[in-house]
């Protein structure tokens, strides 16, 4: 059976189970590991599907994924990603990390990086930076948001804005196709807002996968943020809007 036929049974067992495993997919179509894998990308690069560790579920517009479904997702790439973050952040500056996988794998790069103060609302971040006995961590407080380690609401607002921060790495849940970068829950959005009006430079962390995401809330443009880092060209149109911004793309291998 040729893809174009398994798409779309693909899709209806989707919307029937509310998910699809490769290894279910594979002995349901008597076909390779690896050609359901192929078929998944394809379906999710479309937007019909979001991949997941061992499948896909369907797009939600309201509602994020599981915390460590998207730990496992796509995890060279962002690990390429934050490399290339981090390779440009320099020693001995003030520095804020928010909420995200993406800003987790930027962490761990900084870990032989001497002299930083790191302010964040990320449990995550701050736990993994604990090895690194150069870098002071200051954790906002705020509200716990148990599925990620996040703090959220007006403390952690509030901590932010006692500070200006040399640079901001953030990332986001979606990124539209106008340039705009999306998100799901509305407090930390409002959190993510102060960060960037607290910061003298921001860099952006967002794989792929977010260009054929949607969320419903917006937190800002690519046009405020200085460097985006990603692991796929962006489209033409977006490509010269950023440019038109200033707005510098760093596209990993």
């Amino acid at each position: 059976m040729s893809q174009t036929f398994r798409h779309p049974e693909i899709l209806d067992i989707a919307r029937r189970e509310g998910k699809v495993t490769v290894e279910g997919l594979a002995a349901h179509f008597g076909v390779t590991l690896q050609t359901i894998r192929r078929d998944l990308t394809d379906l999710a690069e479309a937007g019909r599907l979001e991949r997941v560790h061992g499948g896909a579920v369907l797009p939600s517009g309201t509602t994020n994924i599981g915390y460590e479904e998207r730990r496992s997702l796509n995890p060279e790439a962002k690990q390429a990603i934050a490399r290339a973050c981090a390779a440009r952040i320099p020693n001995g500056i003030s520095l804020f990390l928010n909420i995200g996988t993406s800003t987790e794998a930027v962490a761990q790069e900084l870990l032989h990086h001497e002299n930083l103060l790191v302010v964040t609302n990320n449990m995550n971040v701050a736990n993994i930076l604990v090895a690194n006995s150069s870098c002071e961590i200051i954790v906002t407080g705020g509200h716990l948001r148990r599925a990620d380690g996040g703090l959220i609401g007006n403390l952690a607002a509030e901590t932010i804005r006692q500070f200006k921060f040399d640079l901001a790495v953030i990332g986001c849940s979606a990124l539209d196709r106008d340039g705009d970068l999306l998100d799901f829950d509305i407090q930390e959005v409002s959190v993510s807002q102060t960060i960037l009006r607290q910061s003298r430079k921001t860099f952006l962390v967002a794989d792929h996968t977010k260009f054929s995401r949607s969320a419903p809330a917006r937190i800002a443009s690519l046009a405020d943020v200085d460097v985006f880092f990603t692991d796929r060209i962006l489209a033409p149109d977006l490509a010269v809007a950023c440019e038109g911004w200033g707005t510098k793309v760093v596209t990993t291998p």
